[in-house]
């Protein structure tokens, strides 16, 4: 099935932030992790954490910026898909939820952006 532009938009930002993310070390495990609780944008290793990524565009910074845009409905979603995806280990590595905010040309590695508070 063909993209929407929103969708490819979307692809785009991914790929820069996948970029980005890998020139400061970290490794790609997964990407678009999709299950019946939500979607993971990047699954990705930084030394022993495995580390849920979500990317987040927007072409300016009005509105409160691309890391604004994270609701509190979307920080459970994605933390309900990372426990989700979570489920296939035996053990648990430590993890945590980072987002990658866009604004324009600019990028912010927000780490440990989102936290468990359920």
């Amino acid at each position: 099935m063909p993209r929407t532009e929103l969708q490819e938009i979307g692809r785009e930002g991914e790929d820069r932030a996948l970029a980005f993310l890998e020139q400061q070390g970290l490794k790609l495990v997964e990407r678009n992790f999709l299950c019946k609780v939500g979607e993971l944008d990047l699954v990705m290793q930084d030394g022993a954490h495995l580390v849920f990524i979500e990317v987040r565009e927007r072409s300016t910074p009005f509105f409160g910026g691309a890391a604004a845009s994270i609701s509190p409905a979307k920080q459970r979603r994605i933390l309900r898909a990372a426990k989700f995806y979570l489920l296939r280990f035996a053990n648990m590595p430590p993890c945590r939820i980072d987002v990658v905010a866009i604004d324009g040309d600019r990028i912010n590695w927000l780490r440990n952006a989102i936290i468990d508070q359920m």
